[in-house]
């Protein structure tokens, strides 16, 4: 990058969301635009996630673009190496690799009131940009409980989204930290090797069956051929998802038949009744995000497997020792403890219109209009954002939703015309934000009795989306002036929209 360069549209991160952002920005004729990355080439969390066993717990006809089918998909449900290469198949196709700044990791952004636009420090020299596009996703940044006495464990410590693949786990003694979705894919993957496996589980999960299989060569060749036979499997896939919502959202009750489902795969896989008493979750399922596993029960039940209902307390050198008071030898750890994702830690390096960082804006509870807009944040955007999350859908869909709003944002910037900024009104992000605990009140994330990723530190699910994704779409498919204010270069002043502009 030159020592001040000047985009339009500045965005960050080259996983699903900025990939998807680069190719909106083309198609909308915007080619004045760059995607800061801070790694070394595209992927977002499937460049990162390279475990034993990664793979995707959405339909890999539904876990895509819209405007990019792969009828070359090779199972129902891809694993990392095909994702990855189905995203870099994207950056090459629309053309997006002149824009992308590899090892420029955002080390700030500020908003600059007079000359309305982001003031960005990247590693690789500053740029400026008149709007900025936060796609930095909500697993990009691996958490580590803070464990007392880890730094005394002489052996080998890292996190599923960071495998160390020049450790040799085979004869190891090894301690699996979780159970959540990363944590059920490596299990199995791994019990082959290790001596002998510990998992760590502080709350069991409800796992159901993995309808998953090779696609045949006839299918690849039809879906290549005959798109329509492509379109109708991703409809199909996408529909009963959508029928599935209000189980989750308004009647948690309706739920109790998919438990009995999990609970018979579970009595199938394991037949030791305590390993089995262990296993078996206290809360209703879709509290926690439901997980899909043929291979993790029987991984369990193999006799070089020990589960330990408590999770990791403290460590005393190589023993680890369990909230239970139980005492483990463990030659590695691996944690599977998920990401900040209520805390972003992008949230910390982005400074608003009146000084404060985002992460102090939000410090009690993150709260964007539509997911997308922060209050004191000016053309700054986010893609999975607040209350964007789903638990049985693809993110995919939701991502799109946000790229249609951050289309027509572009367009009413260039509507109004000259230099003029929009940021949203505070009282419009309360109204959003207390619309979706309102309706979070009923949902199985609320009433379903556990404690999990979805919820913040002060109890309130500020992540996933408390509906189906036709609705989403619906309420992002245009920018409505009201909800903003505009800012002019004479003074930064922040004033609502007036009635002409909104008739724009």
């Amino acid at each position: 990058m030159s020592e001040r360069e000047h985009v339009r549209v500045a965005v960050i991160g080259s996983g699903f969301g900025g990939l998807g952002a680069a190719v909106r920005l083309r198609r909308e004729g915007i080619t004045d635009f760059v995607v800061l990355e801070r790694a070394g080439a595209v992927g977002g969390t499937w460049r990162d996630n390279t475990y034993p066993g990664c793979a995707c717990d959405v339909p890999s006809h539904l876990y895509s673009f819209s405007f990019a089918p792969n009828p070359r998909w090779p199972r129902n449900f891809s694993g990392q190496p095909h994702i990855r290469a189905y995203l870099e198949h994207v950056a090459d196709t629309y053309g997006i690799r002149p824009h992308l700044r590899f090892h420029a990791e955002v080390e700030h952004a500020r908003w600059d009131g007079d000359a309305l636009r982001w003031e960005i420090a990247t590693a690789r020299g500053p740029l400026t940009a008149d709007v900025l596009v936060s796609a930095t996703g909500p697993l990009s940044d691996p958490k580590i409980p803070d464990i007392p006495g880890l730094d005394t464990f002489p052996g080998k410590v890292f996190h599923s989204a960071r495998w160390d693949h020049g450790y040799d786990l085979r004869g190891k003694r090894v301690a699996m930290i979780g159970t959540g979705a990363s944590a059920i894919q490596i299990v199995p993957a791994i019990q082959p090797e290790a001596g002998r496996l510990s998992l760590f589980q502080r709350t069991p999960a409800w796992v159901l069956p993995r309808a998953d299989r090779p696609i045949t060569g006839l299918e690849r060749w039809l879906h290549a051929k005959v798109p329509a036979t492509r379109a109708a499997r991703r409809g199909l896939l996408w529909g009963i998802r959508e029928l599935q919502v209000s189980a989750f959202t308004k009647r948690p009750d309706e739920l109790g038949l998919v438990e009995a489902v999990g609970r018979a795969h579970l009595r199938r896989a394991v037949k030791d009744p305590a390993l089995r008493a262990k296993l078996t979750p206290g809360y209703r399922i879709g509290c926690k995000r439901i997980l899909l596993s043929n291979s993790y029960y029987p991984a369990l039940a193999r006799p070089n497997v020990d589960v330990i209902a408590a999770g990791l307390r403290e460590v005393d050198g190589s023993t680890l020792i369990g909230s239970d008071g139980s005492r483990t030898e463990a030659d590695a750890i691996i944690f599977g403890t998920g990401f900040h994702v209520t805390d972003m830690p992008i949230a910390q390096r982005v400074t608003g219109a009146d000084g404060v960082t985002l992460a102090e804006r939000w410090k009690d509870g993150m709260a964007s209009l539509r997911g997308t807009s922060a209050d004191g944040f000016p053309n700054f955007l986010t893609l999975i954002g607040p209350n964007t999350g789903l638990g049985n859908s693809s993110m995919i869909l939701m991502i799109e939703s946000q790229l249609n709003y951050l289309a027509d944002y572009l367009r009413q910037l260039d509507v109004l015309g000259g230099r003029i900024a929009l940021d949203a009104r505070p009282e419009a992000v309360a109204a959003w934000s207390d619309h979706m605990q309102r309706r979070m009140e009923r949902t199985v994330w609320t009433t379903g009795g556990c404690d999990s990723w979805y919820l913040d530190a002060n109890g309130r699910n500020t992540t996933a989306w408390p509906g189906t994704t036709a609705e989403f779409r619906r309420e992002t498919r245009r920018v409505d002036l009201a909800e903003y204010a505009l800012l002019r270069p004479r003074t930064g002043r922040r004033t609502p929209a007036t009635a002409e502009e909104v008739a724009v």
